[in-house]
């Protein structure tokens, strides 16, 4: 068997001193999370973090800058992750939009609130994200290249 990590992506959304969870139902109960998701096939990151925040919470996401990528895992048996953590706007909320499967809610949180919740974070990569964002840390897009379907000549 080929070991490979699963890519994922994320986004961390600060409006006035508050981010943008999800609550989502998984196999450990209720937990949070920034929106995000699997990259899907023929699908750059940029768009795989527009769509998930979109189908996660009803918004529209422009992402600005990337945070980090983040290599991890729970434990030595647990899938590996590489995570893209992007940073960015909302704007365009559709409250009537039908959120994915397991999602219940969305909330607002701010720094504190979130590590009052730490024992309900679906990863700590969540609050992780949160103080690399607080901290100034940001690349540019452009840093980001897809060669989807680029032929060699």
């Amino acid at each position: 068997m080929v070991w490979k990590p699963h890519v994922t992506v994320a986004a961390v959304i600060e409006r006035e001193g508050r981010f943008l969870l999800v609550e989502e139902q998984t196999s450990n109960g209720l937990r949070f999370n920034q929106p995000a998701g699997h990259l899907e096939e023929n699908e750059s990151l940029i768009d795989a973090v527009k769509r998930e925040v979109n189908e996660e919470s009803g918004w529209q996401f422009e992402p600005e800058h990337l945070i980090s990528i983040q290599l991890w895992r729970k434990s030595p048996r647990a899938t590996t992750f590489l995570r893209c953590l992007f940073a960015g706007q909302c704007h365009s909320h559709n409250p009537d939009q039908m959120l994915d499967d397991g999602i219940v809610a969305t909330h607002w949180l701010s720094r504190d609130e979130i590590h009052a919740q730490k024992h309900r974070l679906r990863s700590p990569l969540v609050l992780i994200g949160v103080d690399e964002y607080l901290s100034g840390q940001r690349y540019p897009l452009s840093f980001l290249k897809s060669f989807l379907d680029l032929k060699h000549v």
